[in-house]
């Protein structure tokens, strides 16, 4: 598919991603799961690659959610040291190379190896310099429990109820400065959000695909933008008051 048919004007700033399929990518093909987050992770770098050629400024994958630690032992230990030996040791270098910024949104909690960390501090300092397109790795993320922490936030820090509103919660989010997606992705042809950024995508476009994860490339995120920009985006308003013809004095 030709980027040349997409409009520059109306690019998503942020697409959010649900990187679904690995398991059953590699089911397929009679090889271990692990395989599939092996390949899973090459497909990351082409999306990260595809969305700085796009100009996009933000894309936001789910990587770990809070619920894949009750997946078998084995299999964690894997995603954990696919993410971080692979992608904040070898894909690190070469994302900044594209000028790309690495952030991670989630908890940092006695689950998560302190080296883990460690490299997550790394790759977040080597890289925060950078402005092409910010790539933010959700990891021991759930939209959930992100909305249960920014509650604690508030309340440990003493706010008044009266005072509790959408702007005093989003602050205590766990990247405030991080705009709303635009786009939701989830591929492998699966119709949920899976916890994934409840609180940022009240008002998202929500694009779902049959590709599974492994085989995701530039011109699957292309054709899930070009899908968006043929979408009316009203936000609550008709379609005349979003063309300026209606709006109340």
């Amino acid at each position: 598919m030709d980027p040349a048919d997409l409009d520059p004007t109306r690019m998503p700033r942020h697409v959010a991603c649900v990187m679904d399929g690995n398991g059953r990518w590699a089911k397929k093909r009679g090889l271990p799961r692990t395989a599939g987050h092996r390949a899973g992770e090459e497909a990351l770098f082409e999306a990260a690659k595809e969305a700085v050629d796009l100009g996009i400024e933000w894309l936001t994958v789910y990587a770990f959610s809070t619920e894949n630690w009750r997946r078998p032992d084995d299999e964690v230990r894997f995603l954990i040291n696919v993410i971080a030996d692979d992608l904040l040791t070898r894909r690190r270098d070469q994302l900044h190379a594209l000028g790309v910024r690495i952030r991670f949104a989630g908890r940092r909690d006695w689950r998560v190896p302190k080296w883990v960390l460690r490299r997550m501090d790394e790759a977040a300092e080597l890289t925060e310099h950078n402005k092409a397109t910010t790539v933010t790795v959700a990891f021991n993320y759930g939209g959930r429990a992100e909305i249960v922490d920014a509650v604690r936030a508030l309340v440990a820090e003493g706010v008044k109820a009266g005072k509790v509103d959408e702007r005093a919660l989003r602050k205590r989010l766990y990247l405030p400065d991080m705009p709303d997606p635009d786009l939701f992705i989830r591929t492998s042809g699966e119709y949920r959000i899976s916890n994934f950024l409840l609180w940022e995508i009240a008002y998202s476009e929500l694009v779902f695909l049959d590709v599974l994860w492994p085989d995701f490339r530039g011109e699957h995120l292309r054709a899930a933008v070009r899908e968006y920009q043929q979408r009316e985006r009203r936000f609550g308003l008709t379609g005349e008051q979003r063309d300026g013809d209606a709006l109340p004095g």
